[in-house]
């Protein structure tokens, strides 16, 4: 594999991470910045909070010498377990014995939170004793230099979102090939969503065109579609947050979009406030499940591979309260009674009293699709 030639867009190595780490340590403010919009402003030892955080994780600096000493040392051993005293109250994991320890996949995930869903399953590979894996970004999200240096330190590649349509499809084909040769000529895991952007109506589905890519950037090598598919282990990844401390903000931007045929003008900065209240804001408990790697059968095509990811998604999806009281109360059932008799309903539905009709009925349907996506698949 010519990793020079994916310089541009491939995590940081050699001579480009210990730049990366210097351009951290001789710029400890970046650092600072990053603390300052994590914490809550509202404790009374805010400024020392920072301080010391910030001067704990620069002394880790010294320690990385890849981006896997990054993850293990930064993200999982100080950042990951930092914010889960802050805003979660649990984080549990299954089906990591799906996984060989000296195996690379393709974690295809759903996709809720920014950042979040990558880092912690990359968290609980870490804790599991399983290989780490690089991350797809796009570079959307790389407001800065500093940004973009701690994204690809930890692991990040870099998905360009912002080209001219020809463009973007030979960048997607190289992208495409990056994911396979780096799974099957380095033997590394990467984790990419299962489509672009997040999931704001809770309706978590494969985008085939992906998978199509795959095989379109590995055709000349002259490998069969079903062999590719079986040798990248592409792997189902199921992510569910009990409260999405976006979900107003998501709903108001479905439903300005509806009323505006299908327009919205992101402002500037937008996806980084979204970046910053997923990860300060509370979000109760959290599952993943990793699921089956597709290894087994033979494949016809892009969209029956699709349909297994999102079966195995759907079927694995940690059903909280939230959920099932958000289909009950919409569907006019007591269908799921039982399994949330001791949550607050009034409370949950107090969240939305202050919003426009159409946003509450969003809101609340987000939360109820993941019901309806799984009662679809054990009916069928």
């Amino acid at each position: 594999m010519d990793l020079q030639s994916y310089r541009d867009i491939s995590p940081l190595m050699g001579e480009d991470l210990k730049a990366g780490v210097a351009l951290l340590q001789d710029n400890p403010k970046y650092i600072y910045k990053l603390f300052a919009l994590l914490l809550d402003s509202q404790a009374p030892d805010y400024k020392q909070q920072i301080f010391q955080l910030s001067n704990d994780l620069l002394k880790k600096l010294d320690s990385v010498n890849t981006y896997d000493d990054f993850q293990k040392y930064i993200t999982s051993g100080f950042f990951i377990p930092t914010l889960l005293k802050r805003s979660v109250t649990s984080l549990t994991f299954s089906g990591m014995e799906n996984l060989n320890s000296k195996d690379s996949y393709l974690f295809f995930s759903n996709h809720r939170d920014i950042v979040l869903d990558c880092a912690l399953l990359e968290f609980g590979l870490f804790q599991n004793n399983k290989q780490l894996c690089e991350l797809a970004f796009g570079d959307n999200l790389m407001s800065s230099k500093a940004v973009e240096t701690l994204f690809r330190l930890n692991g990040g590649i870099v998905v360009k979102r912002t080209l001219p349509l020809r463009e973007k499809y030979k960048e997607s084909i190289r992208l495409s090939k990056y994911f396979c040769e780096t799974i099957l000529d380095r033997n590394k895991s990467i984790w990419v969503a299962q489509k672009s952007g997040r999931s704001k109506n809770g309706i978590d589905e494969t985008s085939p065109v992906i998978i199509k890519m795959l095989y379109l950037s590995m055709r000349k090598s002259k490998v069969t579609f079903s062999n590719l598919i079986n040798n990248c282990k592409l792997t189902p990844v199921s992510v569910s947050y009990e409260y999405d401390p976006c979900d107003i903000n998501k709903s108001k931007e479905e439903i300005t979009k509806l009323f505006n045929e299908g327009n919205y003008n992101k402002k500037k900065y937008e996806d980084m406030i979204s970046l910053v209240k997923g990860l300060r804001k509370f979000k109760g408990r959290i599952h993943i499940h990793v699921g089956k790697p597709l290894t087994e059968k033979l494949y016809g095509d892009h969209l029956e591979v699709a349909r297994e990811i999102d079966r195995q998604i759907h079927l694995n999806y940690k059903l909280w309260p939230t959920n099932l009281f958000a289909y009950d109360y919409l569907e006019n059932s007591q269908r799921f009674k039982e399994e949330y008799k001791d949550f607050d309903t009034e409370k949950f539905l107090a969240r939305y009293s202050n919003l426009t009709p159409e946003v509450k009925d969003y809101a609340l349907n987000a939360y109820a699709n993941p019901v309806r996506s799984y009662l679809k698949e054990i009916e069928n």
